[in-house]
């Protein structure tokens, strides 16, 4: 399965009032898997950006003045997001201006969603955390992922961490590596060996009360962030 963690930045809050993409950073996933793929781009809006958006992203004009504009790059972001699932924070925002700069382009480039698929991760964590804050920053927060480059916004780096977001959020992260040797070796490690049946017996190592103890309040955390959904909790898996 091929997901697209994608984020943006733009000049303001709304397409309709003109306002454009600066920035489309993602970041590919293969069968819950970071790979070694992303796409990222800096983009000449041809217009000012709203003082509130540059206090948000600090992107500035004088930055993007030599920037390519999207019509340059468009044909390259729809090759590298179809045929995927996107995954997205607060999805209606960026697909909102995603679906206007393809707008801009004419009729035939349609719209995101005739390429690929739209999740939101934002109406996830609402449906698991009712009531509670549920930005990226607080959920990094509540899942202990590590935000403490994120000063200002910034698209790439934003999908980045909604991917060790999502990862956890959907059932727990898995390696985020992509070094293909690392991989082989695994594979390597698993395949059949005959065991010679003269060994010595294999020493075995009991857990200690205190590490007992640790092991179900891990138990019990995976159950409340599964929203119950844990195997090993009451069903008789030791």
């Amino acid at each position: 399965m091929r997901q697209i963690v994608l984020d943006t930045e733009t000049t303001g809050l709304e397409p309709k009032q003109g306002h454009r993409i600066i920035e489309i950073g993602c970041v590919e996933i293969v069968n819950r898997r970071k790979t070694d793929r992303h796409f990222h781009q800096y983009l000449n809006p041809d217009r000012e950006i709203d003082e509130g958006a540059f206090n948000v992203h600090g992107i500035s004009n004088e930055f993007l003045a030599d920037k390519p504009h999207f019509a340059d790059i468009a044909q390259e972001f729809i090759d590298f997001v179809r045929d995927s699932e996107l995954i997205i924070h607060n999805a209606p925002f960026d697909i909102g201006f995603l679906n206007a700069e393809l707008k801009k382009l004419g009729r035939k480039w349609g719209k995101t969603e005739d390429y690929c698929s739209v999740v939101d991760t934002l109406m996830m964590a609402r449906e698991k955390h009712p009531g509670q804050k549920n930005n990226l920053d607080a959920l990094c927060k509540r899942y202990e992922i590590d935000n403490t480059e994120r000063d200002l916004h910034g698209a790439l780096l934003d999908a980045r961490i909604l991917l060790d977001v999502y990862l956890v959020m959907t059932g727990g992260q898995e390696t985020l590596s992509f070094d293909s040797s690392q991989d082989q070796q695994a594979a390597e490690q698993t395949k059949t060996r005959i065991v010679d049946v003269n060994r010595k017996p294999l020493r075995v190592i009991e857990a200690t009360a205190e590490e007992l103890v640790e092991h179900e309040k891990y138990l019990e955390r995976i159950k409340e962030e599964s929203g119950g959904k844990c195997v090993w909790v009451d069903s008789g898996y030791d």
